[in-house]
C-alpha cells in the first residue's frame, strides 16, 4: 500500500509565496506617491483600454500590478461595496481601511485555500483634507496590509524603486516634480525587454498579460527615457469637491513632465471629453 505523498504546511506556503513572487516580478512597476495637493498614480503602462489604475470611490483609487484578469475582479468587487456601503450608510462613511480590510481577507482566504494564490500586490488610496490624512495602503498576495507613509513602488524591481524613491521624494512636492521623480524611478528600473526598448510593443498587446507588460527576464539596471505615451497617470485631487480621481495624459502630461514647462499643477476644472469626464489632457477647453 503506497503512503499518501505529504508536504509539510510551511514547504507549502513557501511554494505559494515563491509562485505569486515571480508572477509579481514580471510586471512593471507602478508607483503611488504624495503631492502638495494630493496622491499622484504612475505606472508603465501604453494601453488605453486596459487599466492599472482606477477610481473607486469618491477619494478612493485602487492601483495594481500582476495578472490583469486577477485584480481585476477585485477592482469590481471593491466598487460594488463601496457603493453598498455608500448607499446603506453615508458616503463619508466609505473607507480606504475598511476597503482594505475586506480586500485583505479576499486575498488571504486565496492564498491558503486555493490551489493557486493570486499573482497580485495592489494600493489602495484615500485623499484627506491634508497630507498628513492622506491613506495609502499596500496589500500583497498573501493578504498582508502594510500602511504606506508618502509613498510606495509595486511590480518588478520594487525594492530597488523604493530605495531611489526614499531618495528623490519629500513631502510638499507640486504635481510635475513628483511625477518627474516617479518616471525617472520607473526608467532606472532593471527590466529585461524594457531595457531593450520593447517593453511598449510588448503591453500594447490585448490579453490578460498586458498589465504584466510582457515577461521581462532578469536584467541589469539600464537607464529609460519614458515619455508621456507610455505612461498611464492619474491623481487623487484634495481640491476637487466629491470625486477627486482624475486621469492626466496628453499635451498636459508633456508639460507636467518637462523641466523647461512651468506647469506644475493640473487644473482643478474638467474638460469636455465625451464618455470621459475624468480625463485630463489640456486639448480642450473647460465647460462654461
Amino acid at each position: 500500500m503506497s503512503m499518501p505523498y505529504y508536504v509539510p504546511p510551511e514547504q507549502l506556503m513557501k511554494d505559494r509565496a515563491d509562485f505569486a513572487r515571480k508572477g509579481i516580478a514580471r510586471g512593471r512597476s507602478v508607483i503611488v506617491l504624495g503631492y502638495d495637493k494630493g496622491i499622484a498614480f504612475v505606472a508603465e503602462n501604453p494601453s488605453r483600454a486596459l487599466h492599472k489604475v482606477s477610481e473607486i470611490y469618491d477619494r478612493i483609487a485602487f492601483a495594481a500590478v500582476g495578472r490583469y484578469n486577477e485584480f481585476e475582479s477585485l477592482r469590481v468587487a471593491g466598487i460594488r461595496y463601496a457603493d453598498l456601503r455608500g448607499y446603506s450608510y453615508d458616503r463619508a462613511d466609505v473607507t480606504a481601511r475598511a476597503l482594505a480590510n475586506s480586500y485583505a481577507q479576499t486575498i488571504g482566504a486565496v492564498f491558503t485555500q486555493e490551489q493557486k494564490p493570486f499573482e497580485i500586490e495592489i494600493v489602495v488610496a484615500e485623499v484627506g483634507a491634508s497630507s498628513a490624512d492622506d491613506q495609502i495602503f499596500r496589500l500583497t498576495y498573501d493578504g498582508s496590509v502594510a500602511d504606506e507613509q508618502g509613498f510606495v513602488a509595486m511590480g518588478g524591481a520594487s525594492d530597488q524603486a523604493e530605495e531611489r524613491l526614499g531618495g528623490l521624494w519629500h513631502p510638499g512636492m507640486p504635481l510635475g516634480e513628483a511625477l518627474r521623480v516617479a518616471v525617472d524611478v520607473l526608467g532606472s528600473a532593471a527590466s529585461g525587454p524594457a531595457a531593450n526598448g520593447g517593453g511598449a510593443a510588448v503591453a500594447a498587446v490585448g490579453t490578460a498579460g498586458v498589465a504584466n507588460g510582457g515577461a521581462p527576464s532578469a536584467g541589469t539596471a539600464v537607464r529609460r527615457d519614458l515619455d508621456a505615451s507610455m505612461l498611464e497617470v492619474a491623481v487623487l485631487d484634495r481640491d476637487r469637491p466629491r470625486r477627486t480621481f482624475r486621469r492626466i495624459a496628453g499635451p498636459l502630461l508633456e508639460r507636467l513632465l518637462s523641466d523647461a514647462d512651468p506647469t506644475t499643477n493640473a487644473p482643478t476644472t474638467d474638460e469636455q471629453h465625451p464618455g470621459h469626464p475624468d480625463l485630463l489632457t489640456g486639448e480642450l477647453q473647460p465647460p462654461d
